[in-house]
């Protein structure tokens, strides 16, 4: 629980805040790293790339939590993209090699520059990007645009609570637990009870840190393997504590 102050009648109010709000947007601007980079999503020269990365998970597996989809027709993703990823919120974005060519998607939403706060979804990583550095990196770049960019307090990262990979990377990349809103939303004829999680201001520093040092070149081997796994993870605090979520074991 986070630090307080007493007031003049002996209640417990909120430590002070500082800075100017709101906190500005975020720009349309690519987030370039050392082996991917996240740029605004364009349709006309993103969407047939990325039909074709989607379609290296043939029997669909990714598309499992995520409220629309598969597409059966390379037309049928991209009309989705022209009506649905060309608002300010949620402000899509696509993750392009270093060849630039798409391999995956995520996006900024709920947006709420007033009170310093955003969340990163819509993601979905193809094949081709899973299980890589330039899944991690992606989630540091857009994380780092948040804290040292644009100043935000809180990144939110929410999913469907029976997403155990989505759990497990969630708390792999730093963020904690907050906990789980039951019958939040439903999708595809189903219940969808929200797993919620944050990472705040505060802790973004030892968080970036151990992301920093975790995709320097010197911690991949010749045949590109990990010698040290991220360190992001919440110190402590903020476990599911579900079997489901932890029987298997984690990779970066």
């Amino acid at each position: 629980m986070s630090g307080h102050d007493t007031n003049e009648l002996g209640q417990p109010i909120g430590l002070p805040v500082s800075g100017e709000f709101p906190r500005p947007t975020p720009p349309y601007t690519p987030m370039e790293g050392q082996y991917c980079s996240v740029v605004p999503l364009d349709v006309n020269r993103h969407a047939p790339g990325l039909y074709r990365a989607f379609a290296n998970d043939a029997d669909g597996h990714n598309w499992t939590y995520l409220p629309y989809g598969p597409f059966d027709r390379e037309q049928d993703f991209e009309d989705w993209t022209r009506a649905t990823c060309m608002d300010a919120d949620p402000m899509f974005h696509t993750v392009l090699d270093e060849d630039e060519t798409p391999i995956g998607m995520a996006s900024f939403l709920r947006i709420e520059p007033a009170a310093g706060v955003i969340e990163v979804g819509h993601i979905h990583f193809s094949p081709l990007l899973q299980r890589s550095p330039k899944s991690t990196e992606t989630m540091y770049l857009m994380m780092r645009r948040v804290f040292d960019e644009l100043g935000y307090r809180r990144y939110e990262w929410k999913c469907d609570a029976l997403n155990a990979a989505s759990c497990r990377s969630a708390e792999r990349l730093g963020f904690t637990f907050e906990g789980i809103f039951r019958q939040a939303t439903h999708y595809k004829g189903r219940n969808r009870d929200t797993a919620w999680y944050s990472i705040l201001d505060s802790e973004w520093p030892r968080i970036k840190a151990a992301f920093e040092a975790w995709l320097s070149p010197d911690n991949f081997d010749q045949t590109g393997q990990q010698r040290q796994p991220l360190q992001a993870r919440s110190q402590g605090k903020g476990s599911l504590g579900h079997p489901e979520f932890h029987r298997h074991v984690d990779r970066d």
